[in-house]
């Protein structure tokens, strides 16, 4: 039994490669087909066996609380047009899990370290998965990789346990890319993320996905850590300090699973295309559709 129950999802940023839609509402309720990104993720934590959920959103937005709320008067219409079914999805995550949303102080640094400090009271004492908003895990069952994480978690015991994928050569350089040791007590241990190397000089091809499980030494690692590139405070150089002295470890995507950056237009065009061919609902018209645009062409 895992002693894992909270998570953190980073949802803060100002989604600067959606403008201008992100001027009215956060990236993460962006759509992947009728739900909005963050929502996957907080199906995706439950479904690992997380219980207290935090969203850690920006100051004076509210707009990602608003779409967790129960909305009486939606409720009564759907109700009486026989339509209640729709928001089956939201029901289920109200039943299972709390949700917590924590506006980010303007005292703080920006950074995706950051919203871990927003959320310290939250934490508390615990250890907790730590998610980032814009990223999307693809898998037969919901919270199926981030059990594993949790598992190699509970059975070494690391400061931190980093979701990884072999994304390539061509690819790497997008990422932070993962500089293994050899350690026979302790499997898939890294030294560092070494980030947005070039190909010949990345130290392997395993990009850093946006998963983490994370020890509470995270919160004052990066309490007394400075800023770094860009001013801004990183979750991997806190990982990094703690990798010299401490053991962190990763977890790679194999199989069906699938790591999705949603961050810019084009990476959440093809999330909503990877999720909606996985779809029995869709698969059939989309690939129709595709068809014949190859054929216009």
């Amino acid at each position: 039994m895992t002693n894992i129950t909270k998570a953190v999802i980073a949802a803060a940023g100002r989604g600067t490669r959606f403008l201008p839609v992100t001027k009215s509402y956060p990236k993460e309720l962006v759509p992947i087909l009728a739900k909005p990104n963050i929502q996957y993720l907080i199906e995706e934590a439950i479904g690992a066996g997380v219980t207290e959920i935090a969203i850690i959103h920006r100051l004076g937005e509210n707009s990602i609380e608003k779409y967790f709320s129960p909305d009486t008067d939606l409720e009564k219409y759907l109700i009486e047009n026989n339509k209640l079914e729709y928001l089956d999805s939201l029901k289920t995550i109200w039943s299972k899990a709390k949700l917590t949303f924590i506006p980010q102080p303007s005292n703080l640094p920006y950074g995706n370290g950051s919203p871990i400090l927003a959320a310290k009271e939250f934490i508390g004492s615990d250890s907790f998965v730590y998610m980032f908003g814009d990223d999307l895990t693809v898998e037969p069952v919901a919270g199926q990789f981030l059990s594993k994480m949790i598992a190699t978690f509970d059975k070494y015991q690391p400061a931190s346990v980093v979701a990884v994928k072999d994304v390539g050569p061509e690819e790497i350089s997008r990422y932070g890319s993962a500089q293994y040791i050899n350690d026979p007590n302790y499997p898939n241990r890294i030294s560092a993320m070494l980030e947005k190397l070039p190909a010949d000089q990345a130290p392997s091809t395993f990009g850093q996905g946006g998963r983490f499980i994370l020890s509470n030494k995270f919160v004052s690692t990066l309490e007394n850590q400075s800023t770094g590139i860009g001013n801004e405070l990183w979750l991997a150089d806190a990982n990094n300090s703690l990798a010299k002295s401490d053991v962190v470890l990763t977890q790679a995507f194999e199989g069906e699973e699938d790591w999705l950056t949603t961050g810019d237009p084009l990476r959440w065009l093809q999330a909503n295309i990877t999720v909606a061919l996985q779809n029995s609902s869709y698969k059939e018209d989309l690939m129709q559709f595709i068809k014949s645009l190859e054929f216009r062409n």
